[in-house]
C-alpha cells in the first residue's frame, strides 16, 4: 500500500506522531465511542502511544485524510489484517461535521482501488454494527455486500465483503462512462475505450424497435464529433445502480444510468439501462459487449 494518496479534494497520508492531537479528538467523539469503542485516550501522550502501536504493527495501515486546499485533518481510512478475520478489513471514521459530503467515499475508493493491485487481496472485508446505518450505507455504496455476522468480545459485528474482481469491474465500468464526459472543462479520452474493451467489442443501441450495431470505431466517430463541435456540452453520464454477477472469468452487469448536459444549448436529462459483458483476459478484465436502451416517455 502507498504512503500517500490524493484525489480531487483530498490528501491521504500515513499516520504520524504529529497527528496525535487530531487522533485524540477523533477517538473521543460520541460516534467513535458508540460505534467503535472507547480507546481510553485521555491525553496527547495516550494518543502518541496509540499511534506508535499502529505504526509498529505491519498488519495495520492508517491514513489521515485532509482537505487538499486547507490541509485540515477530517478523518481516517484504515486497512487492517485482523486476527479474527481471514482477509484485510477496510475502515473509516470522520469528524461529524465532515460527514455527508462524500469525503469518506472518495477516500475509501482510492485505497480500495490500490489494494486490488495486490494479487493477495482477492477479498476485502469491512465490519460495522447494525446500529451504524451511515456506515452500512457507505459500505453498500462502495460495492460491499453483507457477508456474515461474527461475535467480537461483547459486540455482534456485521461483516461486509467485496471481491477484487468486482472492484476491478467497477473501475472498468466507471472508466467507460467517463470516456464521454466533457463537463467542468474535462475532455473525452477516446483512447481509453481501446484499453478497456476487447478489439472485437460490439456495442448495440436499442432504439424504437430497431437495433443499431457498432464496433469501437463506428461507435466513437459520431460521438467524437458532437462532443467536440459544441453540439453536446457539459455532458456527463453516470451509473445510478447496478447488479453484477461474476462467474469464473466471465461477468455480466445490469446498469441503470443517468445522463445530463446541453444539446445545442438546451439543457436535458435522461435515464436508461445498459447491459455490460466482460471477460477476464491475461491482461485483466475487459469489456466484450455493451447494449443500451434509453428510457422513452410514455
Amino acid at each position: 500500500m502507498q504512503q500517500t494518496y490524493s484525489t480531487d479534494r483530498l490528501l491521504l497520508n500515513e499516520i504520524h506522531l504529529n497527528d496525535a492531537e487530531f487522533i485524540s479528538e477523533l477517538v473521543n467523539t460520541p460516534e467513535w465511542i458508540k460505534f467503535i469503542g472507547d480507546r481510553n485516550i485521555k491525553s496527547i501522550a495516550d494518543a502518541n502511544e496509540y499511534i506508535q502501536k499502529i505504526i509498529s504493527n505491519p498488519n495495520t495501515n492508517f491514513w489521515v485524510v485532509r482537505i487538499q486546499d486547507q490541509q485540515t485533518p477530517i478523518g481516517i481510512i484504515t486497512f487492517i489484517k485482523r486476527d479474527n478475520l481471514d482477509h484485510h478489513d477496510i475502515g473509516f471514521a470522520f469528524l461529524a461535521k465532515y460527514t455527508k459530503k462524500g469525503y469518506a467515499h472518495e477516500a475509501s475508493i482510492v485505497v480500495l482501488n490500490d489494494a486490488v493491485k495486490n494479487a493477495n487481496h482477492k477479498l476485502i472485508l469491512a465490519t460495522t454494527v447494525k446500529e451504524n446505518t451511515n456506515s452500512i450505507q457507505l459500505l453498500e455504496k462502495l460495492g460491499l455486500r453483507f457477508y456474515k455476522e461474527i461475535q467480537n468480545e461483547s459486540q455482534l459485528l456485521l461483516v461486509y465483503s467485496i471481491t477484487a474482481d468486482k472492484l476491478l469491474i467497477d473501475q472498468l465500468t466507471e472508466s467507460f462512462f467517463n470516456i464521454f464526459a466533457n463537463s467542468n472543462q474535462q475532455q473525452p479520452d477516446w483512447n481509453t475505450i481501446f484499453t478497456i474493451c476487447l478489439p472485437e467489442t460490439i456495442i448495440i443501441k436499442k432504439n424504437s424497435g430497431k437495433e443499431e450495431v457498432y464496433n469501437l470505431n463506428t461507435f466513437i466517430e459520431p460521438r467524437k464529433k458532437i462532443l467536440s463541435d459544441g453540439t453536446l456540452t457539459e455532458f456527463r453520464e453516470y451509473e445510478t445502480s447496478e447488479e453484477t454477477r461474476v462467474v469464473g472469468s466471465i461477468a455480466q452487469r445490469f446498469s441503470r444510468f443517468q445522463k445530463k448536459g446541453y444539446h445545442k444549448g438546451t439543457y436535458f436529462e435522461g435515464n436508461g439501462n445498459k447491459l455490460f459483458q466482460y471477460v477476464k483476459t491475461n491482461s485483466g478484465w475487459k469489456i466484450s459487449s455493451v447494449i443500451w436502451e434509453d428510457d422513452t416517455l410514455e
